[in-house]
């Protein structure tokens, strides 16, 4: 199964690590140090060109999406095996 993260941009529900806020950046000093590193390190996509809603984070990489936290775990739920 997919999960759309906005734009043309779709993963495989199994690669599916996480999905965080935006205000994950500001939360604690781990969290700031974790996305500041992964920008860094070109880790991080933007998807679209609206403004970034939530935070992505794949097997192999993470992304900016415009969807909200909430609509994206909305969408992961479905997926997810009881």
């Amino acid at each position: 199964m997919y999960i759309h993260l906005g734009g043309d941009k779709i993963i495989r529900a199994k690669e599916l690590v996480a999905i965080f806020d935006l205000s994950i950046e500001n939360s604690s000093k781990i969290s700031h140090n974790f996305v500041n590193q992964a920008l860094e390190r070109s880790v991080i996509k933007k998807i679209g060109d609206e403004e970034p809603k939530s935070l992505i984070v794949a097997k192999d990489e993470m992304y900016y999406s415009p969807i909200s936290s909430a609509t994206l775990k909305k969408r992961a739920h479905e997926f997810s095996v009881f």
